[in-house]
């Protein structure tokens, strides 16, 4: 059985020639989602900090498959420049050294390493990934008090994690949304929080970023990086 190196992020058409060319047929890579220049005008990093992000990926997927071949499976999802490595990789020292790896990259501001040390899941495994995904992002696109594109979804041996730059009451009201999905074991909140008068500012000087929230919510959760929960 193979394992993947993964990006969790659609990228424009160059950009996937250029890593698809990168990489050894023993260790092929997932593209998913929209090109770049369908997500640029609704995501609230600018413009730069998405291209940024993509070339953190490229970059980072290139290091662990020298490092690792195929003896690991790791996806990478750059979010405003702080990289979150989601997967497994053969050993502790593994998990510690990919870790170095990726934050010696240029322009790579954290890591969030929720690498696991233990053999790589199965296709079983990350089939279900995928669709609880997918239902994930559903839930979020449904939710008329939210707006989807705000958010990024990584699934991982079912635990849910959660990426944006939010307000707390948009991360509180996402983790609650996520946590009811069924099948999800966990929810994982990597988020870069914003207050209410930043998005506030944010939606003046950017006209192209919608918010349907409220505004005046607070919600309980605080947005922090790294906060879980699991599901009731």
């Amino acid at each position: 059985m193979q394992n993947f190196f993964t990006r969790r992020v659609g990228i424009s058409a160059l950009l996937a020639s250029t890593l698809v060319a990168s990489l050894s047929a023993c260790a092929p890579v997932v593209l998913g989602g929209v090109a770049l220049g369908g997500i640029v005008a609704a995501d609230r990093r600018t413009t730069g900090a998405q291209v940024e992000d993509e070339s953190i990926e490229i970059r980072a997927v290139n290091l662990l498959h020298g490092q690792y071949g195929d003896r690991a499976h790791v996806n990478i999802t750059s979010y405003n420049r702080q990289v979150l490595l989601t997967g497994e990789v053969p050993t502790a020292a593994d998990r510690q050294r990919a870790q170095e790896l990726i934050g010696s990259l240029e322009n790579v501001r954290a890591v969030v390493n929720e690498l696991a040390a233990m053999p790589p899941s199965t296709l079983a495994q990350r089939s279900n990934d995928t669709f609880i995904t997918g239902k994930v992002r559903a839930s979020l696109v449904d939710a008329k008090d939210l707006t989807a594109n705000s958010f990024k979804v990584v699934t991982e041996r079912s635990v849910v994690y959660l990426l944006g730059r939010v307000t707390p009451r948009e991360a509180q009201r996402a983790t609650s949304l996520a946590s009811g999905v069924t099948g999800v074991t966990k929810v994982v909140r990597v988020f870069e929080p914003l207050t209410e008068e930043e998005l506030a500012r944010m939606r003046i000087m950017r006209p192209d970023i919608v918010s349907n929230g409220s505004g005046n919510g607070s919600g309980n959760g605080s947005g922090n990086n790294g906060n879980s929960s699991s599901p009731r």
